[in-house]
């Protein structure tokens, strides 16, 4: 297996914001799923023959630098709005390779957000990855691995799906774990796709309590196109994932989504129903301490112009393409974001 770990020292500081009279330094998580970006190279390891210029897609040099663009523009303004800079990490979900996300980072709209790469390549069939950006200049990663989840089909064949990413390192100094998701479809249905799913939650639970019996107090979020919502039993049954704050202990994990998803927020919508698959888990020692950094709020990324403007699915994430019409559009999904703030200190 291909792995890939850009690794570079640099000084950066944090930005800053005031909340009452205390002022804090803030950095911004988020994740996003692209929506198959795919080279337009034909590569005989994979099924990407689809992905090509001659292939049902007709993934032309134009439309896939059209859709590098499109990817950086949304990157670009995530967290803007608080922050005035791109995000300093940033989970992606459904890239093909890593040279695919080095095209990304070297666009104009990101170059100078300075991003390394963390990828390593799935044994997915359809060759689709997931990969962490960094800014070098606040996270320094220390180590990560490719955790392979093992699904096996009703004739006992291999059902080959997309590693689980985890990544330690330093965030301004501060040891911080990340995981980055995207757990198998719903295809065939949700019901008949569950069993698949609460496999990966599994695996993920078992990250988590592997990295955690190696430090109690390890400060760890899973985020992640976990193509179940908040309230699915993946999420409530397997990771004891709870989004109130009140009803949290030391042996479960906060998700920020899940109030956004009971207010009818999502992040990807089928037949007119919304979802919000893409979703943040938080070790409870994240939300609130005298020291370092910890959770200050999430959100979805939506603003119009990613958005369907007209029509029947006005509202909708204006994509790619529906089936194989190129319409152009970022991405079948929204991006969320998190932002994490630690107060900053004065001088004595």
């Amino acid at each position: 297996m291909r792995s890939y770990i850009l690794v570079f020292f640099a000084v950066g500081w944090p930005l800053t914001i005031s909340l009452g009279q205390k002022v804090h330094e803030i950095r911004t998580i988020a994740f996003y799923n692209v929506e198959n970006l795919f080279d337009i190279t034909n590569d005989t390891l994979i099924f990407d023959e689809e992905r090509t210029p001659e292939g049902a897609f007709h993934w032309t040099k134009e439309r896939y630098e059209n859709k590098i663009e499109n990817i950086a523009k949304v990157i670009s303004q995530i967290g803007l709005q608080e922050t005035n800079t791109p995000p300093d990490i940033v989970g992606l979900c459904e890239v093909e390779n890593v040279k695919v996300v080095q095209d990304l980072v070297v666009h104009p709209l990101l170059r100078s957000s300075d991003y390394g790469i963390i990828h390593s390549d799935s044994p997915d069939e359809r060759g689709i990855d997931v990969a962490l950006l960094y800014k070098k200049p606040s996270f320094l990663p220390i180590s990560f691995k490719s955790v392979r989840l093992l699904l096996f089909d009703e004739e006992n064949l291999r059902d080959y799906t997309r590693d689980q990413l985890v990544i330690n390192g330093l965030l301004d100094g501060e040891e911080i774990n990340f995981i980055v998701n995207h757990w198998p479809s719903r295809s065939g249905g949700e019901l008949r796709s569950r069993p698949n799913r609460i496999k990966a939650a599994q695996l993920n639970k078992k990250i988590i309590d592997s990295v955690r019996r190696l430090d109690r107090k390890a400060q760890i979020i899973s985020m992640g196109d976990l193509n179940d919502d908040p309230v699915d039993p993946s999420l409530k049954k397997v990771l004891k994932s709870v989004g109130k704050r009140i009803q949290l202990d030391s042996t479960q994990l906060y998700n920020p989504m899940e109030k956004l998803f009971k207010k009818g927020i999502g992040t990807l919508a089928y037949r007119d129903k919304w979802n919000l698959f893409d979703q943040f888990l938080l070790t409870p020692n994240l939300l609130s301490k005298e020291e370092g950094y910890f959770f200050w709020k999430a959100g979805v990324f939506n603003p119009s112009w990613l958005q369907n403007d007209s029509g029947k699915y006005k509202g909708y994430p204006f994509r790619t393409y529906v089936g194989t019409t190129y319409l152009g559009g970022y991405a079948d999904h929204f991006p969320v974001y998190l932002y994490l703030i630690k107060e900053e200190m004065g001088e004595n």
